[in-house]
């Protein structure tokens, strides 16, 4: 019998619970109590939901308050010393994740500066758009156990189902996730590090655990020698444990790491076999019969339905020859992919027909388990929807548009450069401009306030009119512009009122997608964001955003950015079509983006910020197919921003990714000026400068915008003259490190004040 288990599944509930909770508890609004009670109840929710499926094994350990890798650190104890502030484990969590835990009264004799420190830095886990905290190591890190968290959640879904199956995070992908603080060697803390983790396994066996889930995503990346090695000696140490351990990897191939994979001493072994398919046959023929294939058949990471006639077809060998040992589930955590589809009942029937949700996952799992198990003929009615669901979406008529695939036929080199190069036009831009040097700006958004909410929200459910929704969004932005006069900023923006999302609102006025109600995901504590789902061609009706920047821009004799999101963010961020090329859809939402960029030109808009957020996040795991993958990356930036002028500024924003192996794809894009996050790694991230002479200029923001917390202006200057001795002052900009949508006005107001009085400082200077 084929045993069904997953990796799992979504915490922040059907209705974004989790969320909700969260952000009261860090306003004062809500006691912990209350927190964990939404908590206990989100997880009882989801088991509950998933009893009748008939999984072998239900899973735990996959919910979190803020993120698993910071779950990890906490049940390592290997929280940094700065955030230990109280007994109160909880508190001392979140001030990691986001510099400060629940709001305190002012002036609080227990609580000074609301118990406010340095939070911990934030980048990308892998391949996805999902954040973690990174982990902090030096010579002096110790680890302790602390299994509270884990051993409640276990003892929950104990009174619910016997067959628990822990989630942990492995100690070798965890060292690499981390970062030295004092250019110690990580992998030195590996003996010690082991040393909890036997105590941790021998724990889990006392409370009746048989199996546990030990995650190690670093086999599907190019690891050297040593990574390969402290993997050898983790699994040979850990086999001694009276607990049976099914390895996990997941988002890619295992490739050179293939042979170490089969071979280290687990009860079983998990592989992405959506990604890496061809592998499977390889690795089931390596794999000793007497140890668990776990097979991951349901993508994890995308929305559409699974061909599940095509993979029976492929499962039904391996099942004859592996029988219970071999295991199916999802390729990774359903944490990627929204909760339940049943809760859109707005969506485009057509197009709801083709997709699946966390919850649709796990029932095709289940009915390709009832496949193997029972018989094909228990679920034809099942798998005859599912054909004929897939056979529908690759015949549609509205998925092709010759005249954007011949748009794509006829680009060339030249569509992609600007009339001179930067030095040229930097002396033209600055005689056109006039900015002061250290000119400070924000990165677009700014605060979402309820009142902008409410109004989207009336204006979606037809309770006020196009004209009535107008004129509130000029009112917000009118607002916005004054503000940042007032505080004194040198470019300014609208503001983005009227976007819900900087990737779902242009998917709304874009052809070729279709929007959702409820299809949230997590990205990092409670921000969750509703990627638009890219079925079809894509292109450019009409304008999207020359109104709202025009009417910002007669509101001020300051210069207004135009504010667009980039071509490989909008795909990266989006539910992409698996259909064809990432490519050649990219190359389609680079046309149409690049119309809107001539037509703010035309408008009167002389700064263009193209936002590639998510230039890194598809970068592939092994380096090998990088070349190939930044080639097309960059020419789609190039394709929307190079059409313009030499005295249009072309600026572009990157978030959270890592980019020092990356540098010189970045200065071919060739934008007049990068922002970048650089405050939560005190500028570290610019160490690369030193070795590679970045052409352009750039802001290296100097504002964490992920934290409550007011930035002060010595933080600030100091920061920067981190910046200068790496790049050339007259090439720096001052800004925040991201947009300010997340956060409130009487957060933004002091720390941008802030702000401009650093870069008067530093002009003094």
């Amino acid at each position: 019998m084929a045993k069904l288990h997953h990796l799992g599944f979504p915490r922040i509930g059907n209705k974004r619970q989790l969320k909700f909770a969260l952000e009261k508890f860090w306003a004062g609004d809500i006691t912990e109590q209350a927190l964990q009670q939404t908590a206990t109840q989100l997880r009882a929710d989801n088991w509950h939901s998933q009893q009748k499926l008939g999984f072998d094994f239900h899973t735990v350990g996959d919910f979190s308050f803020y993120d698993q890798v910071l779950d990890t650190s906490l049940l390592l104890g290997n929280l940094p010393q700065r955030a230990l502030q109280t007994d109160n484990q909880l508190d001392n969590y979140f001030r990691v994740a986001r510099g400060r835990s629940q709001k305190q009264p002012c002036c609080s004799a227990t609580h000074t500066n609301n118990g406010e420190t340095e939070a911990g830095e934030m980048t990308k886990w892998f391949n996805t758009n999902y954040h973690y905290i990174v982990p902090e190591f030096d010579r002096q890190t110790r680890f302790t156990l602390n299994p509270d968290n884990l051993l409640t959640q276990i003892k929950e879904l104990q009174r619910i189902n016997s067959q628990v199956k822990p989630v942990i995070i492995g100690p070798v992908t965890y060292l690499w996730l981390g970062k030295e603080k004092d250019n110690s060697d990580k992998l030195s803390l590996l003996p010690e590090l082991l040393k909890t983790y036997q105590q941790l396994l021998q724990l889990l066996a006392e409370n009746n655990i048989e199996w546990v889930q030990i995650d190690e995503p670093i086999l599907a990346l190019e690891i050297d020698i040593n990574w390969q090695n402290a993997l050898q000696t983790t699994y040979q140490t850990l086999s001694d444990s009276p607990i049976k351990l099914l390895l996990i990897t997941y988002f890619g191939e295992l490739k050179d790491n293939l042979d170490l994979a089969c071979n280290l001493p687990v009860a079983g072994l998990h592989i992405d076999a959506v990604n890496g398919l061809h592998e499977v046959a390889q690795v089931a023929q390596q794999l000793s019969t007497d140890k668990v294939l776990s097979l991951g058949v349901i993508n994890g990471c995308n929305i559409w339905k699974t061909d599940l006639n095509k993979t029976l077809s492929w499962l039904q060998p391996l099942h004859t020859k592996r029988q219970d040992n071999l295991w199916l589930a999802p390729s990774s955590s359903l944490l990627h992919v929204p909760v339940d589809l049943n809760s859109e009942h707005k969506l485009d029937h057509e197009v709801k027909n083709w997709l699946a949700f966390a919850t649709q996952k796990l029932e095709e799992l289940s009915l390709l388990g009832r496949a193997l198990n029972d018989s094909v003929e228990s679920v034809f009615e099942q798998f005859t929807e599912n054909k004929l669901a897939i056979e529908s979406r690759s015949r549609s008529n509205r998925i092709h548009n010759p005249s954007v695939q011949q748009a794509v036929t006829n680009i060339s080199a030249d569509l992609g450069n600007r009339k001179q190069g930067f030095d040229a036009r930097k002396v033209v831009q600055n005689n056109y401009l006039k900015l002061p040097s250290y000119p400070t700006t924000t990165i677009g958004s700014f605060p979402q306030t309820n009142e902008i909410r409410a109004t989207r929200k009336a204006k979606r459910l037809g309770q006020i009119g196009e004209q009535e929704y107008q004129q509130e969004m000029r009112k917000s932005i009118q607002f916005c512009i004054e503000q940042q006069q007032k505080i004194g900023l040198d470019v300014l923006v609208h503001g983005e009122a009227e976007r819900n999302d900087m990737v779902e609102y242009f998917g709304e006025l874009l052809e070729g997608f279709v929007f959702t109600q409820f299809a949230w995901v997590q990205s990092y504590g409670s921000r969750c964001v509703k990627p638009p789902v890219l079925f079809g061609d894509v292109s450019r009706s009409k304008a999207m955003t020359v109104e709202w920047a025009q009417y910002a821009q007669s509101l001020t004799d300051k210069k207004v950015k135009g504010m667009l999101t980039g071509p490989v963010t909008i795909l990266n961020w989006s539910f992409v079509r698996d259909d064809q090329p990432l490519k050649t859809t990219c190359q389609q939402i680079a046309l149409a983006i690049r119309e809107e960029v001539l037509d703010l030109e035309k408008a009167g808009i002389d700064i263009i910020q193209i936002d590639e957020a998510a230039l890194r996040e598809k970068l592939p795991l092994h380096r090998s197919k990088w070349s190939e993958y930044l080639a097309w990356a960059i020419e789609a930036f190039r394709i929307t921003a190079n059409g313009v002028e030499d005295q249009t500024q072309i600026h572009t924003h990157m978030c959270y990714s890592e980019f020092n192996d990356i540098i010189e794809s970045i200065a071919s894009m060739d934008a007049d000026v990068i922002t970048i996050e650089t405050s939560r790694s005190d500028m570290q991230l610019l160490d690369v400068f030193e070795a590679f002479n970045y052409p352009n200029a750039i802001g290296p923001g100097v504002y964490d915008i992920h934290s409550p917390n007011t930035p002060n202006i010595d933080q600030m200057v100091a920061l920067m003259h981190k910046a200068s001795t790496r790049i050339p002052s007259e090439h720096l900009w001052v800004n925040p490190d991201c947009g300010l949508k997340t956060r409130k006005w009487n957060e933004v107001e002091p720390a941008l004040i802030n702000m401009v009085k650093a870069a008067q400082q530093l002009r003094s200077q």
